[in-house]
């Protein structure tokens, strides 16, 4: 399940418009290398003026069995499943199963201030209900199954962060509470839910709720790439995040799920209007999204190593979807890369290359750093000859030499120049750059 969201960069757009064709070889290039360097592996897919026109697939969906990846392979999409749930909530609002004004109190009086809670706060992530995921203790229960009762008992002890209303704060334990209730208002399982009134209505035959992972079924397991292997990852128990992360699909069902909500398939048109009623960016399971001049609408998904993104630009007419099984790089970028491809801008083929500098000549690097402009320092030090960073409060990450004072790490976007004579490195994340003086 996803703890934290990921926006595309608002970024300028720039280059030459090649042609279209050229384009998409490129971009399909560019997931040849990723998968070649081990920076991922997965399924992508972009839409212009309502249909399909580029899909490409890469790596693996069973390391172990040596089986490869296909466009029918399916994977678990994390909190792309909240906007299923949210369609489903509207859906029931239409049907008069429910109202988007009434009181969590009506179906959990136990939850911290339920009887302030409405349902539109859950949707919009403005409850105060606590994320269990953010708790040590999730990673102790979360690959064994979980009953409606004993996931409520979990959320009902934590403490409300704020009161209902006054804030955004996402948090997993809203969808699975909006899960549960739908499966009361209709009397039928979330599953069967989804069945009858998105993947049926929509004719998508890869997209439902999962559970243990099946490779045998084209279904992928998720991977971390280490010391030179890929090493399978824990399995999320599909019982947990019931309505906040429990489906598994395919870019090109995604695609046609956000294309057949918009073109109003699945509710009401007012009502995929008011599924846009963003308020601190979020609105009814929907993310808010800035592109250059435009603005689109979508979600990200993050589960066990699985990674995820759906994103429609309405003034573009364009959507984008990708999901990854395994990823040791910002995924942002690659959104970035798709969405530009689709309107035919061309984009920055990324260098692999990196050097093997000895322990000797890293020394220089090692140190505790700070800023005046951030709260936390950073201390550089080295590990099995390789140069690490790690904030205050946070894990260690390994750097990658690009030159002789230049490292990166991939997986978050992240570059350090270092100045040694000056004692001082330039952080640049997300186009924000920062000076760290040594200690």
């Amino acid at each position: 399940m996803l703890k934290k969201l990921l926006f595309i960069s608002a970024i300028a757009i720039s280059g030459t418009a090649f042609s279209q064709q050229n384009l998409k070889e490129k971009l399909g290039n560019y997931f040849d290398s990723l998968f070649v360097h081990h920076k991922v592996m997965g399924s992508f897919a972009f839409a212009e003026n309502e249909r399909p026109t580029f899909v490409k697939v890469i790596g693996f969906a069973d390391v172990e069995k040596n089986q490869k990846a296909n466009v029918n392979t399916q994977y678990r999409i994390g909190s792309i499943s909240k906007t299923f749930t949210a369609v489903l909530v509207m859906k029931a609002a239409e049907e008069k199963k429910m109202s988007l004004d009434q009181k969590l109190s009506e179906f959990y009086p136990e939850i911290p201030n339920a009887d302030k809670i409405t349902i539109e706060n859950l949707l919009q992530h403005r409850t105060g209900i606590h994320n269990l995921t953010n708790e040590a203790e999730y990673w102790q229960y979360n690959t064994k199954p979980q009953t409606e009762s004993s996931l409520v008992n979990i959320i009902k002890k934590y403490k409300s962060d704020f009161d209902p209303g006054s804030k955004y704060e996402y948090s997993n334990s809203n969808y699975i509470l909006l899960g549960f209730i739908l499966e009361k208002v209709y009397k039928k399982s979330y599953a069967e839910l989804i069945k009858a009134k998105i993947t049926k209505p929509l004719k998508l035959t890869l997209t439902e709720v999962g559970g243990k992972i099946d490779t045998s079924k084209d279904q992928a397991k998720s991977y971390q790439f280490t010391n030179g292997k890929y090493e399978v990852s824990n399995e999320t128990d599909m019982s947990i995040p019931i309505g906040a992360g429990n489906i598994i699909s395919t870019p090109r069902d995604l695609l046609e799920f956000i294309l057949g909500l918009e073109s109003g398939k699945l509710i009401k048109k007012e009502n995929v209007d008011k599924m846009k009623n963003f308020i601190d960016n979020y609105g009814y399971g929907l993310v808010k999204v800035p592109f250059d001049k435009y603005s689109g609408f979508g979600h990200t998904g993050g589960i066990d190593n699985f990674r995820s993104a759906l994103f429609y630009f309405p003034d573009l007419k364009t959507a984008v979807s990708f999901t990854t099984n395994q990823a040791d790089m910002d995924t942002n970028e690659i959104s970035i890369k798709m969405v530009e491809t689709a309107i035919g801008k061309d984009f920055k083929m990324p260098s692999f290359k990196t050097l093997e500098i000895p322990e000797a000549d890293l020394q220089k690097f090692v140190g505790n750093y700070a800023s005046p402009d951030v709260p936390l320092k950073i201390n550089i030090f080295i590990k099995d000859k390789k140069l690490m960073a790690q904030a205050t409060g946070q894990g260690a990450f390994p750097l990658e030499a690009t030159s002789e004072t230049s490292f990166k790490f991939d997986m978050a976007g992240i570059v350090i120049d270092f100045y040694p004579a000056k004692k001082q490195f330039i952080i640049i994340q997300g186009g924000t750059k920062n000076t760290f003086t040594k200690e």
